[in-house]
């Protein structure tokens, strides 16, 4: 394999990474690769299972370990890291993006705190799973290059077969790495830190100031994508957010089933702080966190104070004319208007009380007998009517761009994983083939990805594999 790699983060101050080489493992193998992403990345040569699970170092790759803090749960850790993952490098892929390579999984880091730096085939199932099929769904998302199995065993509950899946980002900086050196008083590495972020990221922003106002408005857009979805990020602290405005570190995430605000399916979110409806108010939160941390860098920081703190609040009006502008679309209204809240609202409301299946009702609403959906249908035909007065005359062409038939569904996706760990990896590649064809006219190949998880297989709770 030749990898074009371009490596531009290694050039910042030392302090901001380890170099780090991944651990290797006795048996790596290849459960899949991603041709379509390879080709684009300007990647040559077969996959090579030994690449993509640390034991051979491509090339010029330049390992490292990023550096960076955050808030777990809202409280504050100063010294966090990657503490199994290793960037390999980065490289410019055909569309002029710079992306990051990562491996995840890759063993012990200087920033483990006593783990084992490695990761099961589960979550690397499912990141792979949800990560691409986020992709096919248009939304901002690190992607997934390829899986191994590492002939090792892991050890969490019980033992589990180790995996590694190769991550491509549009970088893996976050909130918590500028907290990182914010915290430290480091002021030389916190502008070399936003200097590579604007020219990376954000080159039309001229300092500060701009770049707070476009990552707001940047992860704003996102969250209102994954409220459209009913997709559950599960642990959005300020070390899982990516600066760049995409969707990273795919742990306990999961996609609502029986629609309810509170949702919440994070085994180690016992107080339902990232719950389903505390989205918005968390990025929010983030947001107000990487605003602080940028404080540093100003002349005048009072003043600052009071112009971050105003650009913060501006988070909640950005956010809901996003959220109003993907619901609208959900519902096939065109220039949607600020009365069009209370209608998307009064559905949600409709929806929550019955735990109506969100991907499945939204999919429906355009068929013959939506209504059939709703124990409560006079209910629905009052609402109906509402909704029919805003429709716009190619509402059916609006809306199938905008509902997907198939997610990946958590029991699909425990499933597949289940029949992975006894080494039958034909559930995973059929799931992948249908979650990434998400809007795609069923079929009798996929009509079984769209149904809803019977009693029996509900998932209730999802768990991060460290």
């Amino acid at each position: 394999m030749k990898i074009p790699f371009d490596n531009s983060y290694v050039n910042l101050p030392a302090q901001m990474f380890v170099a780090t080489a991944p651990t290797p493992v006795p048996a790596p193998a290849l459960i899949i690769y991603n041709q379509a992403l390879g080709d684009a990345l300007g990647i040559q040569g077969d996959p090579d299972a030994a690449v993509f699970a640390g034991n051979l170092i491509p090339e010029g790759a330049a390992p490292i370990a990023q550096a960076y803090a955050g808030h777990q749960f809202g409280q504050w850790n100063p010294q966090l890291g990657d503490g199994r993952a290793v960037l390999l490098g980065e490289v410019v892929a055909a569309d002029g993006t710079r992306r990051d390579i990562q491996l995840k999984g890759a063993g012990q880091t200087p920033f483990s705190r006593r783990g084992d730096g490695r990761a099961w085939l589960g979550p690397v199932l499912r990141e792979y799973l949800v990560s691409e099929a986020m992709h096919a769904l248009g939304v901002p998302t690190t992607r997934a290059l390829a899986a191994v199995t590492t002939g090792q065993d892991i050890y969490r509950e019980e033992i589990l077969p180790g995996a590694i899946v190769t991550r491509v980002a549009s970088s893996h900086i976050r909130v918590g790495t500028f907290q990182y050196f914010a915290a430290r008083q480091d002021l030389a590495a916190l502008q070399a830190l936003t200097d590579h972020v604007i020219a990376r990221h954000y080159p039309t922003a001229t300092g500060p100031t701009d770049l707070l106002d476009q990552v707001i408005a940047r992860t704003a857009k996102l969250v209102a994508r994954w409220m459209g979805l009913g997709f559950i990020h599960g642990v959005m602290n300020t070390d899982n957010m990516s600066i760049a405005g995409e969707t990273i570190d795919y742990g306990p995430c999961a996609f609502i089933d029986g629609f309810h605000p509170g949702q919440v399916f994070s085994a180690i979110d016992r107080q339902g702080r990232y719950a389903y409806a505390n989205q918005p108010q968390i990025a929010a939160w983030n947001m107000a966190q990487f605003a602080t941390a940028l404080i540093p860098l100003m002349p005048d920081q009072d003043a600052a104070i009071e112009q971050f703190t105003q650009a913060v609040n501006r988070f909640g009006d950005i956010y809901l004319a996003q959220w109003r502008a993907v619901f609208a679309a959900k519902l096939g209204i065109t220039a949607p208007v600020a009365e069009d809240t209370a209608l998307i609202t009064d559905l949600l409301d409709l929806m929550a009380v019955e735990r109506t299946d969100f991907t499945s009702l939204f999919a429906q609403l355009s068929g013959e007998n939506p209504r059939d959906l709703f124990i409560d249908r006079p209910a629905f035909d009052a609402w109906a009517l509402r909704w029919h007065a805003r429709r716009a005359p190619d509402f059916l062409k609006i809306m199938a761009g905008a509902n997907p038939q198939i997610i990946p569904r958590n029991h699909q996706v425990e499933a597949c994983i289940q029949s992975a760990v006894s080494g039958d990896f034909a559930p995973f590649h059929a799931l992948l083939g249908a979650v990434t064809q998400p809007f795609a006219p069923l079929n009798a190949a996929t009509a079984q990805f769209a149904k809803p998880p019977t009693d029996a297989e509900l998932v209730k709770q999802t768990f991060c594999g460290t």
